[in-house]
């Protein structure tokens, strides 16, 4: 999104379609609906599957306020994203109306399992009674084109599955098998307006390529704002709800100057160089910035083993990689087990990270304050004198 004011604009949409009644009437107060519906249709268009349907038509979307009714003309055909587009003279298939208050939260308010209730639809709406050789070459057309329009029109949670082979990332199916992982530990912020940070938006050099996750990511969190870094140029990627940033991963500064204007982030995902100083550099800048109960994920733990990225094949030596930083924060989670009288000053990871889950090629780090307070120091530190204390001192 390449203007604050859209930003703006969205994020008072996404708030207001969490809140009370009266938090939409207040929205429509503060902007025009023109401008809430053009936020809306994109939104849509971004979210529906493929079209399938080989002869094109039109979907119309109407948008009602108490003032006035607002087309959209959605087109849809196989090979092509649906799109908004003026009305022609193409076939319209199917007009589907809403309310625009019903569809601010259809969209980007909570989650919710039961769809009915919110929308009219009429099938045809300008076919007349004699009609009916007109119509039938587009009646598979039309109902293919419809449910894919209705695709978009839902905050029902996504496949993560699905929607990595629709935005054609590596998370599932191909190098990696991660999105049951996340699906695990993302879903209880998918009703939560997060922001979320993406080292690597992914193509490489190349211009046009990458920022299938960015897309993939936006379209699972449906209130979330979705932020990548590269050191590459991506902003092809930019898009509603989407901010691409230009950065080195392995310079502090950089991404202290980018946490302190975007964060703090509810999740932040490494998938970046996977260099391993550069692994070790990232979490020690953007840990600070994840916010108490966020994540902190470190993706293809594979280059720990590799001499090639900075890693070592002996696992004993493992100590300035990836894995040695996921090894350390085991200990970060128990420091305050240690003896008092080391001299140790907890660390930043020591006070903070909370819990790790670590898979094949992925660890989660969750974020919080880690101050339990450990085993009081009365209790015996050796197994005979705890022994013998439980027992009340007896032989």
């Amino acid at each position: 999104m390449a203007e604050n004011t859209d930003l703006s604009l969205v994020q008072d949409i996404i708030r207001a379609a969490g809140g009370h009644a009266a938090s939409l009437h207040e929205l429509s107060e503060r902007h025009q609906a023109a401008d809430v519906a053009r936020v809306l249709v994109d939104e849509i268009c971004s979210r529906c599957p493929p079209p399938v349907n080989e002869e094109p038509v039109l979907i119309e979307v109407v948008l009602r306020t108490a003032d006035e009714r607002r087309s959209h003309w959605l087109s849809a055909v196989k090979d092509a994203p649906v799109r908004d587009v003026p009305r022609g003279e193409s076939f319209v298939a199917m007009r589907i109306e809403y309310e625009l208050a019903d569809l601010v939260r259809e969209l980007f308010g909570p989650s919710r399992e039961h769809h009915t209730g919110v929308r009219e639809t009429k099938l045809f709406p300008y076919a007349g009674s004699d009609a009916a050789e007109q119509i039938a070459p587009y009646f598979l057309a039309a109902q293919q084109a419809t449910a894919t329009v209705l695709a978009g029109c839902t905050s029902a949670k996504p496949d993560l599955n699905e929607l990595t082979s629709r935005y054609l990332t590596p998370k599932w199916g191909s190098l990696h098998w991660f999105t049951p992982h996340y699906d695990r530990h993302f879903r209880p912020y998918r009703d939560e307006e997060v922001r979320v940070l993406e080292i690597g938006i992914g193509g490489y050099k190349h211009p046009e390529w990458g920022g299938g996750s960015l897309r993939m990511w936006k379209h699972f969190f449906h209130r979330g704002l979705i932020h990548g870094l590269d050191i590459v140029d991506k902003s092809h990627a930019d898009e509603q709800r989407i901010t691409t940033l230009i950065g080195d991963q392995n310079d502090p500064d950089c991404l202290a100057e980018i946490a302190e204007k975007y964060g703090p982030f509810d999740i932040v995902i490494d998938d970046g160089s996977h260099i391993n100083e550069h692994v070790r550099t990232s979490f020690q800048a953007l840990f600070p910035h994840v916010r108490n109960g966020g994540l902190y994920v470190i993706e293809d733990l594979w280059t720990a083993y590799w001499p090639g990225f900075g890693g070592s094949e002996d696992p004993e030596r493992s100590g300035a990689t990836s894995v040695g930083l996921v090894k350390s924060l085991i200990d970060s989670l128990q420091h305050e087990e240690l003896p008092p009288d080391q001299g140790r000053t907890p660390s930043y990871a020591d006070r903070h990270v909370t819990g790790l889950h670590v898979y094949h090629n992925l660890a989660f780090i969750e974020k919080g304050a880690n101050a339990e307070g450990g085993i009081p120091p009365w209790i015996p530190r050796d197994f005979d004198s705890l022994v013998a204390a439980s027992s009340g001192g007896a032989a």
